[in-house]
């Protein structure tokens, strides 16, 4: 397979990325024939899929402005992906020109992208690590520049951590960067789950397609999800599907699809300083 220009070297073309899947979904160019190929198996299992990372893309939005609203502008974004219209960046920046914003991905692919495109912003960088090393996250150069730890940070979780499997402990690491948040922080967060929607019966084909990627799915329940706020006080509207979560309009008939997964925003306990 023919290497693209924009390709770092020493990616391997013959593996999916569920980052570059997510850039697939969301109508972005930055994905191999691999991935254009595996996010349509994903997609003929469960049509309607890259309608969920619409709106999954539409929550983070939404929780980016209420942080902003809430005084937090300082955003650690981890799992971050491969930046398409709409980021993290532009919608805190829009609203308060001083946000800052870092960045955190463990696929070259997102991180290079992430880099030409936030060349020139001296208030977003971008990060090469990956969720189960936090200390490689909090301790780097980037986080170091642009974050003040002292004050409240918004740490954006989304659609990251169903790729986490239980073995890797992902509930303690969550548990680590919270410690190292100051009171008044925000935790933003959605995840898959088969509780609700088409999820129940067609996730099996979906997880059986990711299998075969860089990282598996990992479907839990809402009490397992709801574990991940430990030591956050979750705002209203709680833990609801994505649509539910502080929705911009009224909401039209909401399509069963939009259920098969949980967003929420918690506060850790405290004032902001």
């Amino acid at each position: 397979m023919e290497r693209p220009a924009w390709a770092p070297q020493g990616i391997d073309l013959t593996v999916p990325s569920v980052s570059r899947m997510y850039d697939y979904y969301l109508g972005g160019s930055h994905n191999f024939e691999v991935d254009r190929e595996a996010a349509k198996r994903a997609i003929a299992a469960w049509p309607g899929l890259p309608k969920i990372m619409q709106a999954n893309r539409a929550f983070m939005r939404r929780a980016v402005r209420y942080a902003i609203g809430e005084g937090v502008t300082q955003f650690l974004d981890i799992g971050s992906g491969i930046p398409t219209f709409g980021n993290v960046h532009e919608a805190a920046q829009s609203a308060d020109a001083s946000a800052r914003v870092v960045y955190v991905d463990n696929d070259p692919v997102a991180v290079a992208h992430s880099r030409a495109v936030l060349e020139g912003n001296d208030l977003a960088d971008v990060v090469s690590a990956d969720f189960r090393s936090p200390q490689d996250i909090l301790g780097s150069a980037e986080a170091e520049r642009l974050l003040d730890f002292g004050r409240p940070v918004a740490l954006l979780l989304v659609a990251l951590l169903h790729f986490v499997e239980d073995k890797d402990e992902p509930w303690k690491t969550v548990g680590e960067i919270r410690d190292a948040l100051a009171p008044g922080s925000i935790l933003v967060l959605s995840h898959s789950s088969a509780d609700e929607g088409p999820m129940r019966t067609l996730g099996s084909g979906v997880r059986d397609v990711y299998r075969q990627t860089s990282s598996p799915l990992i479907t839990r329940t809402r009490t397992e999800i709801k574990q991940f706020f430990d030591g956050f006080e979750l705002v209203e509207p709680g833990l609801v599907p994505l649509p539910r979560w502080r929705p911009e309009d009224m909401p039209e008939a909401e399509d069963p699809l939009l259920l098969s997964g949980y967003a929420g925003v918690g506060r850790k306990a405290g004032s902001i300083g």
